[in-house]
């Protein structure tokens, strides 16, 4: 039986084939008699888990050694704790605050050092993305960016370039477009969204840049000795990194090439349902900032938000409620949603307008 269309921000929607195999694994992993859940996490199978995974990161970033790719806990929330301990030092960061998730992290950033808010978008609401500062200062430890904000829809398409070291937050559009990643010094993903399921983070780091890194902190806590540890430095978790590689491997076998083409024109069959809309209206008036990963929009009238709801999970469609700090609706469209139900959505949306227009 079909299951529920699912445009849940995250956890997120996962290819069959991903659910597939995982769900295969975790009865038996290969021939060692053993579930994926009983791995032990420093035996050959995982390492071996472990070295392919980095290897498809490097190969579908075009990253070569000047890399370290890690897989770690804690998620996005520990990455913005993680980068500012290891890399503000007498000179303090930049941020640019372009949604919720980006003023997050320069809430955790300010309680480990010095942090300079370079532009923001707040004073809007975030409905659109802050224009790039115009001359930068010439001293600070790193420049921190939130690549696609999920919860009111803008998205970088474009990475401005910038002599200073660039770290990004990439948890909501990881692999979803081609991207030069050797602009950044540093940049990470939560799992949960393109590249797995909750409970790991991927993290790329420049070899000359984690040699800047603080060494006066606990080892879980660093870049080094999590690196010196091959990302085992206590129990790994391997069902979360085994999925991720999973992901990998879809990614790799669809081609980044076709997943930006399926992602641009989902997006673009949602906006212009809402742009032609009477009873819906996006959050993002700009649309060369619109996001391509997550659509925020709002019904005109209060009674529509409730209705429409109610008609879509009648419809088998889930996931499309908005962030619960301001509601309204959110299409997360990542790469494992297929077009067609993009398609029943769009579909939905325009039953619902003749009806009540």
């Amino acid at each position: 039986m079909q299951g529920k269309i699912n445009f849940n921000a995250g956890p997120a929607a996962l290819p069959p084939e991903v659910l597939h195999d995982a769900a295969k694994a975790i009865r038996k992993y290969k021939n060692t008699g053993l579930s994926i859940l009983e791995l032990p996490h420093r035996g050959k199978e995982f390492l071996e888990i472990l070295e392919e995974s980095k290897s498809l990161v490097k190969k579908l970033c075009n990253l070569n050694d000047d890399f370290e790719v890690l897989w770690l806990h804690g998620g996005g929330r520990l990455q913005f704790c993680m980068v500012p301990m290891n890399f503000i030092g007498k000179d303090p960061a930049g941020y640019i605050e372009s949604g919720y998730w980006a003023a997050d992290a320069i809430g955790y950033a300010r309680q480990y050092g010095d942090v300079q808010v370079l532009a923001s978008a707040k004073d809007s609401n975030y409905d659109r993305l802050p224009d790039w500062p115009a001359k930068l200062p010439k001293h600070l430890s790193y420049i921190h960016i939130t690549t696609n904000n999920t919860i009111f829809g803008t998205q970088w398409h474009d990475i401005p370039d910038t002599t200073l070291p660039l770290i990004a937050d990439m948890s909501s559009d990881i692999f979803s477009h081609k991207l030069d990643y050797n602009k950044f010094s540093l940049f990470y993903a939560a799992a949960q969204k393109n590249l797995g399921t909750a409970g790991v983070a991927l993290a790329c780091i420049r070899k000359d840049f984690l040699a800047k890194a603080s060494g006066n902190m606990p080892g879980m806590l660093s870049y080094k000795e999590q690196v010196k540890e091959n990302s085992i430095l206590n129990t790994a978790n391997v069902f979360g990194i085994y999925v991720s590689l999973l992901m990998l491997r879809w990614i790799k076998e669809k081609g980044i090439s076709t997943i930006e083409k399926e992602n641009k024109k989902k997006a673009q069959m949602i906006y212009d349902a809402l742009d032609k809309s009477s009873i819906f209206t996006p959050h993002v008036k700009v649309k060369e900032h619109r996001s391509q990963m997550n659509i925020c929009f709002t019904a005109k009238k209060a009674q529509d938000e409730k209705a429409f709801l109610a008609l879509c999970e009648s419809h088998d469609i889930t996931g499309i409620q908005g962030h619960r700090s301001v509601g309204g609706f959110r299409a997360s469209v990542y790469n494992a949603v297929s077009l067609e139900a993009v398609e029943q959505l769009v579909h939905l949306m325009k039953v619902y307008e003749t009806k009540n227009s």
